[in-house]
């Protein structure tokens, strides 16, 4: 469904910027019995609002389609998530008095890593998420999960059988949803009078300065700017009371929320908003650069890689994320390039990367079959999987870091 519209302000006054072409949804990893059928694609374009600054796909794919029983994103299989997402927790813990009455619900609850992070500081918690496979992750560790999108009808349900709620928690979910309107509707119906929703997304400043291009993919609708959002939460009759930058995926804002006028302002906004500004992500030229420059590191990663295949070099693909899945895509790498990608989650591991059709196998064949290179399609993890994979280095492996500029390491 082509987006027409402004999705904070509703102004019809866009502008496209970039534009990826067609590809396959990113999470919907492609069994041995699929190859042979046809694979629907989708466009990916990106519009600005001239009005408000928010940038959002300019074509929606319905959520049925990405989430469900294929939906292949677990975020309890890296260490470093899993760290951060029970950092979260302890964080609101502590500057929120947390205690065993407090109900925590989190949109987009995937395997229950942070609402463990919750239930170990004796909160109550609520999952929601309508992917089957993850969300029986969180269930076979004794998590309750909803099986259904967030919604204001879906908060009324919940007031009822639950009351109401201290904090809403999304993490790397907000992008995700196409009425963001309702979505606060639902947290305003949910949330008790000091009650505060956390969101944590990749935001748009760092995307465009380090050319995270691989971030866009028909999950993620929108990409998360302050100025637009605090304008949006206003009208909302919310406050964005603060926000704190993390390098998770690349570079990340954490946005706190609550009721307007309840809580004192942060020094963060005006220092970020003024930051925003200067790095010019609201400016049609700044924008347009950015998506020459992707153009640019197409051809310069595709360069690299041939150049290392005619050398007789072998090249594989080190972990699947969506956002590798974005990127293979987009530059065309096929089997012909690099032979497959290596994989620990066992939702992946057996099948093939959706377009492209790279088998995805399990780890311990980067060991076994000591190729060349191996191209970390989770750059936002390098760190983690260098570590881990030094025996991978000492028989002489290298890593290339494909993103913002492609490196050997």
């Amino acid at each position: 469904m082509k987006k027409n519209s402004c999705r904070l302000c509703g102004s019809k006054n866009l502008f496209e910027f970039l534009n990826l072409g067609f590809s396959p949804i990113s999470d919907q990893i492609v069994t041995k019995e699929q190859l042979d059928e046809p694979e629907a694609t989708y466009p990916i374009t990106v519009n600005s609002c001239t009005d408000c600054g928010f940038c959002q796909l300019g074509f929606v794919v319905p959520p049925e389609l990405m989430y469900n029983e294929n939906y292949s994103y677990d975020g309890s299989a890296t260490m470093g998530l899993r760290k951060h997402h029970i950092s979260i927790a302890n964080q609101i813990c502590d500057n929120f008095k947390l205690d065993h009455d407090s109900l925590v619900i989190d949109v987009g609850s995937n395997a229950g890593v942070l609402l463990s992070g919750f239930r170990d500081r004796d909160c109550k918690v609520l999952g929601i998420d309508p992917s089957v496979n993850v969300a029986n992750i969180a269930r076979d560790k004794g998590i309750e999960v909803i099986g259904d999108l967030f919604s204001s009808e879906l908060a009324e349900r919940i007031k009822k059988e639950h009351g109401q709620v201290s904090v809403i928690t999304g993490t790397n979910v907000f992008a995700h949803i196409d009425n963001l309107h309702d979505f606060l509707k639902a947290a305003d119906i949910l949330l008790n009078e000091n009650g505060i929703i956390c969101i944590e997304a990749p935001q748009l400043m760092t995307l465009i300065e380090n050319l995270e291009y691989d971030t866009i993919y028909h999950e993620h609708l929108s990409y998360l700017s302050l100025r637009p959002l605090r304008d949006f939460c206003k009208k909302m009759h919310m406050d964005i009371f603060n926000v704190e930058f993390y390098e998770i995926h690349g570079g990340s804002f954490r946005y706190f929320i609550g009721r307007e006028n309840l809580r004192e302002i942060s020094e963060n906004i005006p220092k970020f908003l003024e930051l925003e500004e200067q790095k010019e992500i609201y400016k049609k030229s700044r924008l347009e650069k950015f998506a020459l420059d992707v153009k640019n590191q197409k051809q310069e990663l595709n360069s690299l890689l041939w150049k290392l295949k005619k050398e007789g070099k072998k090249i594989v693909g080190i972990s699947a994320p969506a956002k590798g899945n974005a990127l293979t895509n987009y530059c065309k790498i096929s089997p012909d390039l690099m032979d497959y990608i290596t994989e620990l989650n066992p939702l992946k591991i057996g099948k093939f990367s959706p377009g492209m059709h790279i088998p995805i196998v399990e780890e311990d064949r980067l060991l076994i079959d000591k190729p060349d290179y191996g191209l970390i399609l989770a750059w936002n993890f390098a760190d983690e999987i260098i570590k881990n994979n030094q025996k991978f280095v000492e028989n002489g492996g290298k890593f290339i870091i494909p993103i913002p500029h492609p490196k050997i390491v």
